[in-house]
């Protein structure tokens, strides 16, 4: 039973790709009143991460970030959908890079570029970088295998569909260190704001507002394969169109202090959701942990 409702899954998200984009954006501008007014999907959740993210900000001003939030929700499902089977040509028009150049020149020196994302802006289009970057080097993002077996299906085929591979979190340091030893050189996205399990927090930073538990497994990785490390700088340009800009971290990621590369990362982060608040991924549960109190 599982695996025919897997595959109807898989069909449906397979045929509603086909749909002309523009059609796409028609029924995400219907899906928004459904999600935000009625569904009130998350709703007590996006509200209260973005009042303690801006208590600056009056109550109308933390709203209108609020009803954007669940716009351009519903825009990214019907993007992620789109991206199963939307033109190449298509593709490379709405989602564009600046700084291949730079990661292409750190590979020279080293075996990795490790890319710093956020679940910010539509983070499934930056699978499409295999399209922009030199085909001798090896692209990839970490993910979180799902649980349903026909939504795995389905982001596991629009993840890769331009040439990049999945490399489970668990898998991750192993394949990385294959992928060195039988010396290819790769550029690997890792999504790091999400909410590490207690027993993984190393490091608590101020960002937005809040103390935050931060992930450290990237740096931690990228200490240990002597990676250079970039940060994805995503604009919406309009509705439908993106631009990722490749900012260098650190092209000496073993001569900084523990945890500082994270720091960065967070801050970095931090900038370009002040700059377009909206487009965060509010509905995340990011502070759900406190820290300890010492004794």
């Amino acid at each position: 039973m599982k695996r025919v409702v897997a595959y109807l899954v898989e069909k449906f998200f397979t045929l509603s790709s086909l749909l002309p984009t523009p059609l796409h954006y028609f029924l995400a501008s219907l899906l928004y009143p459904i999600i935000y007014y009625a569904v009130r999907y998350r709703r007590s959740v996006v509200r209260s991460n973005i009042e303690r993210s801006f208590p600056e900000k009056t109550q109308a001003e933390q709203r209108a970030i609020e009803r954007g939030f669940y716009r351009f929700f519903c825009d990214y499902i019907v993007e992620t959908c789109r991206l199963l089977t939307i033109p190449e040509r298509e593709i490379r028009r709405r989602m564009t890079f600046d700084g291949i150049r730079e990661m292409e020149d750190a590979l020279a020196d080293h075996d990795f570029v490790f890319i710093y994302l956020g679940h910010y802006c539509n983070w499934e289009w930056i699978s499409t970088l295999p399209l922009w970057v030199n085909k001798k080097y090896h692209c990839a993002q970490l993910y979180r295998p799902l649980n349903n077996e026909g939504f795995e299906t389905v982001f596991m085929r629009l993840r890769t569909r331009f040439g990049a591979e999945n490399i489970a979190k668990s898998e991750a340091l192993r394949r990385i260190l294959a992928l060195k030893s039988q010396g290819q050189k790769s550029i690997i996205g890792f999504i790091s704001d999400q909410s590490p399990q207690p027993i993984n927090i190393h490091d608590w930073v101020d960002f937005l507002h809040q103390d935050t538990p931060v992930f450290t497994g990237t740096e931690r990785i990228a200490k240990k394969v002597d990676a250079a490390a970039f940060f994805a700088d995503v604009q919406r340009l309009r509705r439908g169109y993106y631009h990722c800009t490749f900012r260098p971290l650190s092209t000496n990621v073993r001569k900084l202090p523990d945890y500082q590369l994270t720091e960065l990362y967070m801050y970095q982060l931090e900038e370009i959701i002040r700059r377009q608040p909206s487009l965060w991924l509010w509905s995340h549960k990011r502070w759900k942990h406190q820290r300890p109190i010492s004794n």
